[in-house]
């Protein structure tokens, strides 16, 4: 009998779930794409013609939870929201500092159908505070949780349009001869949506599903840093979201850690047949090694490190400040409610 083996997940016990679920994935399939053999791949460097890498994030957060009656006596659950997505761009090279872009706070009010709702204005008592200005937004549910979807529906939709709005097209067949990659958006998490057309990279940090074999798993654990598996193409969620996928590690393992700590997923669009893998895609893969090795944070500064790259701590701490405070927030609407409230009891 084997000995027992202790190993520590890598991030925080407050993490919800950890950075390393793994569940068996039941649904998906898995086709070689780029090569049969299942070996590791070495970094490339960075290619002079990539211009630009933009490292793209949002943030969702619901501000208070209302019940709405309208004039004509319909009601419904509803919530004031705000949302954020913005971008920090890179010079993959090094050649010029950081910058933010795109770092700015929209607020809506999510409603159920058929409500006439009006534009919500929270005039502050301090010109210096800045006025709040909650934009009416339908949803179709009834339920208390939908305010909440809604808003965060939003909130992918904008970093979804930004992502793709940044980056280089990606030609879907071998007659397209649009120019090649310059820039690249590195979007935090799974792709959603759409394919719009954008040589954008899902970042998966958080391994809570997966899709290899264990035939094929050993060889994450045995990757070195900048070192990356092939490219597969990977269809998953009932065969209902292709994409082309590969594991690239960020850093070494330290022995009392898991051994697939340091490792992130990546993933970019792909057609529901694995017919013809873009060249830029590929070139992805070549540098992502290089490029995420130099972006991976470091414990001793980020928990989720490396994981969670340093532009996006970054980016984190800018949609913050966009939010604002919550608490402020919450005690701003109070404080209009209140006023609309007495507002209406004394003309009655």
């Amino acid at each position: 009998m084997l000995p027992m083996r202790i190993r520590l997940d890598p991030w925080p016990v407050d993490t919800q779930g950890g950075q390393l679920s793994l569940h068996p994935s039941e649904t998906s399939q898995l086709i070689d794409v780029e090569t049969t053999h299942w070996a590791a791949l070495p970094a490339r460097d960075i290619p002079r013609r990539l211009e630009r890498v933009y490292v793209v994030d949002g943030k969702p957060r619901m501000e208070a939870r209302l019940l709405i009656e309208d004039g004509a006596g319909a009601s419904s659950f509803a919530g004031y929201g705000a949302f954020v997505a913005g971008a920090v761009d890179l010079c993959p090279h090094g050649t010029r500092p950081a910058v933010l872009e795109g770092v700015r706070a929209q607020r809506v009010l999510a409603h159920g159908p058929g409500l006439a709702v009006d534009l919500a204005r929270l005039s502050p008592r301090s010109p210096q505070t800045g006025q709040l200005e909650y934009h009416p937004s339908e949803f179709r549910e009834d339920h208390p949780q939908a305010p909440a979807a809604h808003v965060q529906r939003l909130m992918l939709q904008a970093e979804q349009e930004l992502s793709h709005g940044l980056a280089s097209a990606v030609p879907l067949d071998e007659d397209d001869d649009r120019e090649a990659l310059r820039t690249l958006t590195l979007q935090d998490g799974t792709l959603r949506g759409r394919n719009m057309g954008g040589a954008v990279v899902g970042c998966v940090k958080t391994i809570q599903t997966m899709y290899l074999g264990p035939d094929r798993m050993g060889l994450l654990s045995e990757l070195r840093p900048g070192e990356r598996t092939p490219i597969l193409h990977l269809k998953y969620g009932h065969n209902q979201f292709p994409r082309f996928t590969w594991y690239v590690r960020l850093a070494d393992a330290p022995l009392h850690l898991h051994p697939l700590a340091g490792i992130m997923r990546l993933e970019m669009y792909a057609p529901d047949e694995p017919d013809f893998l873009p060249p830029i895609v590929r070139a992805v893969a070549q540098l992502s090694g290089t490029l995420l090795t130099r972006l991976g944070s470091v414990a001793h500064k980020d928990p989720r490190a490396p994981q969670n790259l340093i532009p996006t701590s970054a980016l984190e701490h800018a949609m913050g400040r966009a939010l604002g405070d919550a608490r402020l927030v919450e005690r701003r609407i109070r404080a209009h409610i209140a006023a609309e409230l007495g507002h209406v009891a004394g003309v009655a």
